[in-house]
């Protein structure tokens, strides 16, 4: 079995320095824009590939971080100082001599890949010229890439060690893009001899035609000919498709697109061509709710050995069990994991209706409330008491049900979310908020409710600072039901009324105002 077990990065597009050790079957890859989600996938393809055309179809200048560069052509711009940029991937043991060794920065023994890409030893005088410019021209041009592997040895695209896939349903309607995806996907599912062999015979078929089908035509010719184009941008990798039904993929929708294309790849033919590495960009995008599901079903019932998902959906990162997540965050160059996580809570939101986990977990400062009514009112009561708004001071509400506290609160335990639960006390205030989450004694976590049991609900410590209000709203339509009895029966409803019509005059309890005030210290 083949397997990735870590990924060391340097001067590779956001990151100055990143290491991430991976799982050996599922690794989820969460994170906000620009965390670098993309970059991981595009380091581990890039080392896999061996291939110096597709750094160069990328660009040295736009894989190089951004910062390193700019700190260069702000010093003295000694040659010596120059960057290196280099992505290596450490790999189980293989039994293969030609990967193991100590050709790493780690300087330890073990199998591995590594890309390298510093200025070219040869061309120190042209660099030297280019650097005594006065301009901010860095010698890109002048830079050698190389791929090794850990035992020193030099590979390219015609040497794989690990058979991959990537695929990106962020460029689903790129034509470069599917027929890159059509050419790798054959390139697996058929050994290199084969291919040579089957390109060859469809030359030949190109010629039989044109000796056969074109010769009346051509018989009638003198000097110029119809011929049929051959060449490496008319071959049989050129002009080899993928169908369902005899409708070729790209005639397809985008949402049917991503699924064939991914379903595909997941699917290989023969035990022998099952991949060892599949990557996969966004493969939520363009998918209907349905499809979404199916898609996580066949993700999870894959042949692949290893998968890599960089992905926004709630819906996957739940079900394939976040405790396979790496969390990134575009402030921090430090990857988090969820290891660690209890394997109840997993479960419970691997089976629980759709929720906005990722919310929690990309935010730094969380507001949990237990129903509609809370939520509904919240962003209204936060700013008539603080005169900010939650969007300003980077506050995500969550509405969860009452028996979910623990569960979103074992997330915020284990990755230091500040966390505020603002709670009914159900009659009970030492019971239901206070010895009920002892095992929650964290300084990034608090619980607040009312501590007057006779207030066991939010509508009647609502009513009770807010009775003229209320009344006004609600006591002349009254012939049994009290306000507050009214308020108790119809919670969203009247909460959306009362954000509608006395936004402005509302009084946050007390014990909620409180919240908003810790969650800002």
């Amino acid at each position: 079995m083949k397997v990735i077990t870590k990924l060391k990065l340097n001067n590779f597009k956001r990151f100055s320095e990143f290491e991430v050790n991976f799982s050996e079957n599922i690794n989820l890859l969460i994170g906000d824009n620009e965390a670098g989600k993309s970059s991981i996938l595009t380091a581990i393809e890039l080392v896999l590939s061996g291939s110096k055309s597709k750094i160069e179809s990328i660009g040295l200048e736009n894989i190089f971080n951004k910062q390193v560069i700019n700190e260069f052509l702000a010093s003295d711009k000694k040659i010596e100082d120059l960057p290196v940029l280099y992505a290596e991937l450490y790999l189980n043991e293989q039994n293969n001599p030609s990967l193991n060794g100590k050709v790493n920065t780690c300087r330890v023994v073990s199998d591995g890949l590594s890309l390298v890409c510093e200025p070219n030893e040869e061309l120190t005088h042209e660099i030297s010229e280019v650097l005594a410019q006065d301009s901010d021209n860095f010698p890109f041009e002048y830079y050698a890439v190389r791929f090794t592997t850990f035992a020193g040895e030099g590979y390219t695209g015609y040497r794989k060690f690990i058979k991959h896939l990537s695929l990106d349903n962020t460029q689903i309607n790129n034509e470069y893009a599917t027929r890159e995806y059509i050419k790798t996907v054959y390139e697996s599912y058929v050994e290199q001899a084969e291919r040579i062999k089957l390109k060859n015979e469809y030359r030949q078929q190109k010629s039989a035609f044109k000796n056969e089908n074109l010769k009346a035509i051509n018989d009638t010719l003198s000097e110029y000919q119809f011929s049929i184009r051959s060449g490496s941008k008319s071959n049989l990798e050129t002009d080899i498709n993928i169908v369902e039904d005899d409708v070729p993929i790209e005639n397809k929708g985008k949402g049917k697109q991503c699924f064939i294309k991914t379903e595909f790849a997941l699917k290989p033919y023969n035990e022998d061509q099952k991949l060892d590495v599949l990557l996969l960009e966004e493969p939520e995008n363009h998918l209907s709710h349905s499809n979404m599901k199916r898609l996580i079903n066949r993700i999870s019932e894959s042949q692949a050995k290893q998968i890599f998902i960089a992905t926004h959906s709630s819906l996957i990162s739940t079900r394939l069990d976040l405790r396979n997540s790496i969390l990134l965050n575009s402030n921090s160059i430090m990857p988090l994991t969820m290891t660690d996580l209890p394997e109840d809570t997993a479960k419970f939101f691997m089976k629980a209706p759709d929720n906005n986990i990722l919310e929690l977990i990309l935010s730094s400062k969380v507001i949990l409330v237990e129903g509609d009514a809370e939520y509904i009112l919240l962003d209204s009561m936060y700013t008539k008491a603080t005169a900010s708004t939650l969007e300003a001071d980077d506050i995500h509400v969550i509405s969860v049900g009452g028996t979910s506290f623990k569960r979103y609160l074992d997330i915020a335990k284990l990755l230091n979310i500040r966390t505020a639960v603002i709670r009914d006390n159900d009659g009970d205030f030492q019971s239901n908020c206070v010895d009920n989450y002892v095992d929650y004694n964290e300084p990034n976590i608090s619980v607040f409710s009312d501590n007057n049991n006779n207030n066991k609900t939010f509508e009647i410590c609502l009513y009770n600072d807010n009775q003229a209000t209320c009344d006004a709203l609600w006591l002349a339509d009254r012939i049994t039901l009290t306000v507050q009895e009214f308020m108790l029966k119809n919670k969203a409803d009247c909460a959306f009324e009362l954000l509608d019509k006395k936004a402005d005059e509302l009084v946050p309890p007390n014990y909620i105002e409180q919240a908003f005030q810790w969650i800002n210290e």
